[in-house]
């Protein structure tokens, strides 16, 4: 059996604000719309207990995350039901965490989210003139405000070192990162990590003129330069991986590295898929052949299946120029869904495989630079 290191929770179907990049309803698929919007009370029940059975199948841990649309759209009363359910059903070392745009964080929430130990990551790209771009309600209003009011929340909360894990940017080429880096830094937040936008060959992301471009690996080397020149910098994911990659360590996050990852999302009416970025490929991307649910299948029957295999197996690149390229190691050929091609399916590299070999050679060139200054 495959382990399951990560059970994504969608726990609401339905967002607050409409991201014009977003993977699940600006890049065609349509399914969201056939799902429930607020994970039900039976579901609940039943994801509790695949869950337990599950911790108690692999005895290995592993992590649940809640995510939407906006999972606190859930509103407190049914949140605090979900958390008492999964706490009783799970040990209580299983890590529980929550993605959030951050517009919806009440007192009330922290508070549900310190007692059954929640922590909360928080999604905001920049300040205003960055965020406000792409971050937009359904009026076409930014967001960026309100954003700020739920964070100092989240800051000013009792147990805030514990609630507070970090915040979540989507990579603007088109900003300037010193300006974001300068205002990331103000949020006092714990980490940061860097996502490219979703895309892939046959539909670009915003802001990626080709494959060959290499917009968005020169946004991150210029963010790299100003990261290494602080004294006192933020940690960030992204960086810190490729750093230790480089130097022959091992890295932690997803699409990077030789690191494989046994990921399944659990949907609002408790249907078991695939990793849901996939959405961004074609419609339907993200779902098995066979239907699988939590009411009526174990967790252990998909993770032991031979098309679960297939799905994770996909996580390692097949395309040649991959497989003989020096900087595999380091890249680790991207994430599955920026491989997709209408004409040959995931058998390519990384729409981003141009940004990645120019800051995987500037990341080499600082490191480098360091070692030879440190020796002098």
């Amino acid at each position: 059996m495959i382990a399951i290191d990560t059970v994504l929770v969608k726990v609401a179907s339905r967002c607050n604000i409409n991201c014009r990049y977003c993977y699940i309803y600006n890049m065609g698929d349509t399914r969201w719309a056939t799902m429930p919007k607020r994970i039900s009370h039976a579901t609940i029940t039943a994801l509790a207990k695949a869950l337990g059975d599950l911790s108690r199948a692999q005895q290995r841990r592993f992590a649940v995350v809640f995510h939407g649309g906006e999972p606190l759209l859930l509103g407190p009363k049914k949140l605090g039901v979900l958390l008492a359910a999964l706490r009783r059903a799970l040990p209580s070392d299983y890590p529980f965490s929550l993605q959030t745009n951050g517009m919806l964080i009440t007192q009330e929430i922290l508070d549900l989210c310190s007692e059954y130990r929640t922590s909360l990551g928080v999604s905001i790209d920049g300040p205003p003139d960055v965020n406000d771009r792409y971050r937009i309600d359904h009026e076409g209003k930014g967001t960026h405000k309100k954003v700020l009011e739920g964070i100092e929340k989240l800051q000013n909360h009792r147990d805030s070192d514990f609630l507070y894990t970090g915040l979540l940017a989507v990579i603007d080429p088109e900003s300037d990162p010193c300006e974001v880096y300068n205002f990331f830094k103000t949020l006092n937040a714990p980490s940061l990590d860097l996502l490219y936008r979703d895309g892939n060959h046959s539909r670009l992301p915003y802001s990626k003129a080709s494959f060959q471009s290499t917009e968005n690996g020169r946004w991150l080397a210029q963010f790299l330069d100003i990261y290494l020149a602080d004294k006192k910098p933020l940690k960030v994911r992204l960086l810190d991986d490729m750093i230790k990659l480089v130097l022959g360590g091992c890295g932690t996050k997803e699409g990077i590295g030789a690191n494989d990852f046994g990921i399944i999302v659990i949907d609002t009416d408790g249907s078991v898929t695939k990793n849901d970025t996939l959405k961004s490929t074609f419609n339907g991307a993200d779902r098995f052949t066979r239907r699988w649910s939590v009411f009526t299948n174990d967790l252990t029957e998909v993770a032991n299946s031979s098309e679960f295999l297939a799905y994770h197996t996909l996580q390692r690149p097949t395309a040649s120029a991959c497989l003989s390229c020096p900087e595999l190691s380091i890249c680790g050929g991207g994430m599955l869904v920026n491989r997709w091609r209408d004409d040959s399916g995931y058998h390519n590299p990384s729409v981003y495989c141009a940004d990645q070999l120019f800051l995987i050679g500037h990341i080499r060139n600082r490191v480098a630079d360091l070692l030879v200054s440190h020796e002098v």
